[in-house]
């Protein structure tokens, strides 16, 4: 059981340290969504002279901030669930099945990843109709972004998601061992260590 324990420490304070990181990141980009938004608004309405860029840049950013808020959103217990069912069943029958169901959701992610991997390989063929590395700023041609940096949004999201899931498994079997029926998810002001909702060992 320590050692059990121990993992479940071990990707906690992962998971915990990434994902701050990655909540961070993302407010950032969704702030940038609204900024590029609300500029072709008023170039758009105000002006009457559309840019090119801001419709392209406002899905960049959201595509990122979705890639780095599923995976937070997951570990906290924040996708939407039927839980009638679990509410139904005994402690141990309710944990048994959140087990398979993590399981489950480990084997659709592990084949995400595989075939995302796939995907972001073909984006080095293709650039953007209208983002640019502005390189002419230090007198060099600017180059048009590869929409690799975009398709690898939604691949580095399903990495951290597996890595979620890891701990999440890991705590639902932390919970049928010992019996206390606790979910697996993290509550929202958790440290991230891994004992915070199951307790130690």
């Amino acid at each position: 059981m320590s050692v059990l324990h121990g993992l479940i420490r071990g990707f906690g304070l992962l998971n915990g340290g990434v994902l701050t990181v990655s909540r961070g990141i993302a407010v950032v980009a969704i702030a940038a969504m609204v900024m590029a938004i609300l500029v072709q608004v008023f170039f758009r309405y105000v002006i009457g002279n559309a840019l090119p860029w801001p419709d392209e840049f406002a899905r960049f950013c959201m595509l990122w901030m979705t890639g780095l808020m599923a995976p937070v959103a997951y570990r906290h217990g924040g996708f939407v669930a039927i839980d009638m069912l679990p509410e139904l069943l005994g402690r141990r029958v309710a944990a048994t099945l959140s087990l398979l169901l993590l399981l489950l959701s480990l084997t659709v992610l592990v084949v995400g990843v595989k075939l995302g991997y796939k995907h972001i390989n073909s984006g080095w063929m293709f650039s953007s109709s209208s983002l640019k590395i502005p390189l002419d700023l230090i007198g060099m041609k600017s180059v048009k972004l590869k929409l690799v940096y975009m398709y690898a949004s939604l691949w580095v999201g399903l990495i951290l998601l597996v890595s979620v899931n890891l701990e999440l498994i890991l705590r639902s079997v932390q919970s049928l061992l010992t019996g206390n029926g606790q979910s697996p998810f993290v509550p929202e002001k958790s440290t991230g260590s891994g004992t915070d909702s199951m307790g130690a060992s």
